[in-house]
């Protein structure tokens, strides 16, 4: 189910105008998405940020954005593996802050079978939220960007959009499609000043796979031996890569897929 945004506007702005510059962040009650957001707050932006979390976790971000140094946080609900809200999502930004220089589609899901196990329905679900959001939310962004002259585009994939492991068919698909899908983007916008890049994270110690991991030791040493530093990443050092590719500093990159797996796919 859709709900109407939250979040007080900055002081003296009332809701509908436009701030300095806004990202839009899915996948942002937690995890990377929430590191995400409070990275690019950290750098000014004013954030709208949307889940299918709860009202309380995403108004939680919001203020937290807030205090990091947004100028305004706003917060949306959004069940991604339903038709139409990535739409519905990038309107409620729009009507909220008039613009959106940044869009980040981190939402996503698992579902780690073997495969000959899968159903229609876990495939139907993985690529709605993991592939299907991320393309409808891009393509209801471009009109915006391009009438104010420009934006970025950063899609979060895996390390696992370009190697394989145990019970990743659906997962690895949707990852690689992401991949192929930043550099088609790329190449049609570039000349229209949208800049479109992916991150890729290999293991990080998000909540969620914390808890995957804790319930499989043996899968979670082999992610850990794959690694040449012996440690997963965090949320943070893949909020790095996003913040840096959301900022000036990164004009000249366009359809690349910046890996942040501390080498996990070297070797």
């Amino acid at each position: 189910m859709t709900t109407p945004p939250s979040g007080a506007p900055a002081a003296g702005a009332p809701a509908g105008v436009a701030a300095a510059r806004v990202a839009l962040v899915t996948g942002a009650s937690r995890g990377i998405g929430r590191a995400a957001a409070l990275g690019l707050a950290g750098r000014g932006f004013a954030l709208f940020v949307a889940a299918d979390g709860t009202a309380d976790e995403l108004a939680a971000v919001a203020d937290s954005c807030r205090r990091a140094g947004a100028p305004d946080a706003a917060s949306g609900q959004f069940d991604f593996a339903r038709a139409g809200e990535a739409e519905r999502m990038v309107g409620a930004a729009l009507e909220r802050f008039g613009r959106i220089d940044v869009l980040v589609n981190n939402a996503g899901i698992r579902c780690r079978k073997r495969f000959g196990a899968f159903t229609r329905d876990d495939f139907d679900r993985v690529v709605a939220v993991n592939l299907a959001a991320s393309f409808f939310a891009s393509q209801a962004v471009l009109p915006a960007m391009r009438a104010q002259g420009g934006g970025r585009i950063i899609h979060v994939a895996s390390q696992f959009g370009s190697v394989t492991g145990e019970g990743q068919a659906i997962y690895g698909l949707t990852k690689a499609a992401l991949i192929h899908l930043t550099k088609t983007m790329a190449y049609e916008l570039a000349r229209e000043n949208i800049l479109v890049n992916s991150v890729s994270p290999g293991p990080i110690a998000t909540q969620f796979n914390r808890d995957a991991w804790d319930a499989d030791p043996a899968y979670r040493d082999a992610l850990y031996g794959r690694v040449p530093g012996g440690r997963p990443g965090t949320p943070e050092e893949v909020a790095e890569a996003i913040t840096f590719l959301a900022t000036s500093e990164g004009r000249f990159i366009q359809g690349h897929d910046l890996v942040v797996d501390g080498g996990f796919i070297i070797h």
